[in-house]
């Protein structure tokens, strides 16, 4: 059983950084891919990033590009979100999600994962 367990949201100030971690176990993640959406209040569930397990490819929303780095590391199973220069309308719930068998596109739907983590609330006061 794929079980994602996101950490390392908080409350930072507008211009600062944050680093969310998520710990994926239960599977071999190497055919998988993995991604960030995050979701404020009154909102949907909005894609952040994607990453191919296999081949380190990434592919970012236009709001975040420039500014969040998504990355891995394999030995741990453990995919990253290392966020700079945060803004006020980052402020969100962010998700760790994961699907099986990963082709050479990108997934940037909620509705192409098949598994997803609990959220990690993240904070940016202005």
């Amino acid at each position: 059983q794929v079980q994602l367990v996101e950490s390392g949201g908080g409350l930072v100030q507008a211009g600062g950084s944050l680093r969310l971690s998520c710990a994926a176990s239960g599977r071999t993640f190497s055919s998988y891919a993995m991604g960030w959406f995050r979701q404020a209040p009154g909102k949907e569930r909005e894609f952040v990033v994607t990453i191919r397990w296999s081949d380190g490819n990434t592919y970012y929303a236009d709001s975040v590009k420039g500014r969040f780095t998504i990355s891995r590391d394999n030995a741990k199973n453990t995919v990253y979100l290392q966020m700079n220069s945060l803004k006020p309308e980052d402020t969100a719930v962010y998700y760790c999600a994961a699907r099986p068998g990963s082709s050479g596109g990108y997934y940037i739907g909620p509705r192409d994962y098949n598994y997803w983590g609990q959220g990690t609330q993240v904070t940016v006061s202005s």
